[in-house]
């Protein structure tokens, strides 16, 4: 998995590539705990990511969870197959997807 980090004000963009999964999703968090104070936007770019794990949801939930506190938060460019994943699981239904 790889992770891009784009940075405008108070705007963070995490740009997620390649498996979220039990093995990658630590790398996930820690960045994501290393940027979160002061955002008030949070945009998850998931155009390259090909797989979500429960342990990638996990990490989704609890940020949804933080920026309902702070601001907002959106995933954008989600593909066919992680959409499924966020439909079957319900995540559809509590994250704005764009």
């Amino acid at each position: 998995m790889e992770i891009a980090k784009s940075k405008e004000n108070t705007k963070l963009t995490l740009t997620v590539s390649g498996r979220l999964d039990t093995t990658t999703s630590p790398k996930l968090e820690a960045e994501l705990n290393a940027e979160i104070a002061g955002i008030t936007e949070l945009v998850f770019d998931f155009k390259d990511l090909d797989y979500i794990s429960s342990a990638g949801l996990r990490i989704l939930l609890t940020a949804q969870k933080t920026m309902a506190k702070q601001g907002a938060m959106k995933i954008i460019h989600v593909n066919e197959t992680v959409m499924e994943v966020f439909e079957i699981t319900g995540f559809a239904d509590i994250l704005t997807i764009e």
